[in-house]
Order: C-alpha cells, then structure tokens, then sequence
C-alpha cells in the first residue's frame, strides 16, 4: 500500500471511530441478549408463539431472544413496561392485538398504546374456541344457550383480563344469543383455562394453542370456533356462524416497541422476523395449533393496520357498554 492510500484508509478508519456512539451502536446492535415482553402468564397462546418466534430469530441476530412474562391487567403492565423502557431495540413488547387497540379503551391503567408503542411488525392471525368442562350438559351452542337462559348469570366464562379478546368474544356471544354470562378475568389464558378444567368455570373463549392439546386430551369440551372458517386442528368443530350465532371475533399478535427506537433496528427487527416466520418450523407450530400467517405488510402498512383496529374497537366497545376498570 502507497503512502496515499494508507493516508486514506487512515482517514476513514478514524471517520468510522468519530460517529456517534448512538449510531454506532446501532450499526453494531446486538450485541446482547433481546427480551420479548409477553403481557400474559406463561403457558397461552402468545406465550408459546413468542417463544417459537424467538428460538428462530437468535441465530438470524447473532444474539439470544429471551421471553419474559409480565402478566397482570390484560396485557397492561407489560404494555406499560415496554413503552418505558429504554429505546435500544433490547426489549421488545410480543403483543397480542388486543393489548394495543382495546385496553386504552376499557382499562384506566392502559396507556396510549397508539403514543407509547411503535408497530414493527404482524406475526399471527387466529381465531378462538369456544370450550366448556366436559362435565357441563352440553353439545353444542344451542343447548348451551339453552342451559344459560334456565338460570341468567349462572354460567361463567373465564377471560385472560378485561377488554382481552376472549372476554370481547364472551361478552358479543352473550348479547348475539340474548343470554346473561358471569365474566371472570384472570391474568392471562394458562390460569383461565386452568379453572374451566378444574370446572370452576363454566366456559372460556380460548386462543387455539392452549385449548387444542386438553380438547384432543379430553380435558375439555369445544363446541365452536369463532372465525368464518373451521380450523385444521379442529377440523369437526364448527363455527359460531355454522350454529346460528352471528358472531365473529378474530385476533392477532405482533412486535411493538418503545418509542423513539431507531429506525435502523425496527427494520432490522422487521426484516429478519420475516425471514424467521417463513420457517417451515414456524409456519407448522402455527398450522397445529390453527393460527395462521398475516399479511405481509411492510412497518407503515401495519402501524396503519393497528389505527384502524384501535378505531373500530373503539366504537364497538362503546355499543357493547364495556367500561374502563
């Protein structure tokens, strides 16, 4: 190398140390374990995805991701956790859609989810089970709806937290059938649906990845789904449609972080969660247990997405007459 070259490859090797340390941390990240921030107790159904999701994406970083568990308030704390931590790409909120578009509408401990969380990027579609202890006398919605109009509020329906979409899909079953239903919330899915089959509670609107493994093990009873279409993993169980109910209730999950995240790591998150979800792994975890891949859409395209959603949930709400706790 001639003299003026190593003058130049001088000049930029110190250009290089002269950047920002917050660029080149950037430029660097990670460069340490990445947390998913699951608002639930472990054992749902965005627990296990979250995880799935994570044990594909470590070796795509270079670095670790880690689930953690923040259960309590449907979702709430570990919203509120995530928006306050530090802007670094490290801690990263797995939420379920309805953390994001209805607790700022139903729970006075939500914060704005629309101000204090930046979209990244869809990872799921689903529906939910309408499943009940196997000892309750029923076969089906109707003899459900039946038993529930013999004794108005006696039945109960366990939930993963006010305003979650298993309490959303409790409360619309309950006015599209003219019925009376006790609402029971807990800290997330796993305890929920551990007392419907200790037979506690009566019912739960679960999310499939929890429900599908104790409804082939006979632990509980499922009598519909709640999308337009059946789901492979439960190919007999029809719809709440298929049954005379006119309801529909579906949810999501997707990766959310704190404000003011550098743009160059949401993409680098954005962009290599694709390349994992496309995993013959992950698209089979997801196949077992009836949930679906999204849309591919670009990190506008989904911050879009989640306005929307927050609007229509909103008024929805309001109509259901679900109020803030």
């Amino acid at each position: 190398m001639n003299a003026l070259s190593r003058r130049h490859a001088l000049a930029l090797g110190s250009g290089a140390l002269l950047l920002p340390s917050s660029l080149r941390a950037q430029a660097a990240w990670p460069t340490q374990p990445v947390s998913f921030v699951v608002g639930y107790a472990a054992g749902g159904g965005a627990d296990i995805v979250a995880r799935e999701l994570a044990h594909l994406l470590t070796p795509l970083l270079g670095q670790t991701v880690i689930v953690e568990n923040k259960g309590g308030a449907a979702g709430a704390i570990g919203a509120r956790f995530v928006s306050n931590a530090k802007p670094d790409g490290y801690t990263i909120f797995y939420a379920v859609g309805t953390n994001v578009v209805t607790n700022p509408h139903v729970l006075k401990s939500s914060i704005d989810t629309l101000a204090g969380l930046v979209p990244i990027i869809q990872t799921t579609d689903y529906q939910y089970v309408l499943a009940v202890n196997p000892n309750v006398p029923v076969n089906n919605v109707k003899e459900l709806i039946a038993l529930a109009k013999k004794d108005p509020g006696k039945l109960t329906y366990s939930s993963s937290g006010v305003g979650g979409n298993n309490h959303l899909a409790g409360a619309l079953f309950a006015d599209a059938a003219g019925i009376e239903l006790t609402h029971a919330p807990y800290k997330g899915t796993g305890p929920a649906l551990m007392d419907v089959i200790s037979g506690v509670i009566t019912m739960n609107f679960s999310s499939l990845p929890p429900a599908v493994s104790q409804i082939k093990a006979g632990k509980l009873k499922a009598l519909a789904v709640t999308g337009n279409k059946r789901v492979s993993s439960l190919p007999d169980v029809p719809t709440l449609k298929e049954q005379g109910v006119d309801v529909t209730v579906t949810g999501w999950h997707g990766l959310f972080a704190p404000p003011k995240t550098p743009d160059a790591i949401l993409d680098r998150i954005h962009k290599e969660t694709v390349a994992a979800m496309k995993d013959p792994k992950f698209t089979g975890a997801l196949a077992k247990d009836g949930l679906e891949l999204p849309p591919n859409r670009s990190r506008a395209e989904f911050a879009k997405y989640v306005q929307d959603e927050h609007t229509f949930w909103g008024k929805k709400l309001k109509a259901l007459n679900i109020k803030a706790e």
